[in-house]
């Protein structure tokens, strides 16, 4: 967690420049900036972190986060990301063909 939390700070920390060059740049180079931020009530960090760890979740910034890796990735790994997602595609398209099947069943009314 607090890898990930140093790592978003690194990527969600506001550029030095000010905004006239913000519009100035090349929107294709120019990266939008954007912030969480998370109220800590009554003293409790672990609380606030696990909102926090949420919004992350929800908005995309973990996953920008971890595209933004730099580090290698060993190959045993590599197979193990790929098996996952191959898993994920295929519940994803079964899904999909049972919510069809159920949407054309209600639609002739069988």
């Amino acid at each position: 967690m607090n890898s990930i939390a140093r790592e978003g700070r690194s990527l969600l920390s506001r550029p030095s420049w000010t905004s006239n060059h913000a519009l100035s740049c090349d929107p294709h180079r120019c990266q939008q900036w954007r912030g969480i931020r998370v109220k800590v009530l009554n003293g409790n960090l672990e609380r606030a972190l696990a909102f926090m760890q949420r919004v992350m979740q929800s908005s995309g910034i973990e996953r920008m986060i971890k595209q933004e890796q730099t580090h290698h990735i060993k190959n045993s790994e590599k197979r193990v990301l790929a098996r996952k997602n191959l898993e994920r595609k295929l519940r994803s398209q079964e899904f999909a063909r049972k919510l069809q099947a159920v949407l054309v069943k209600k639609v002739r009314g069988m």
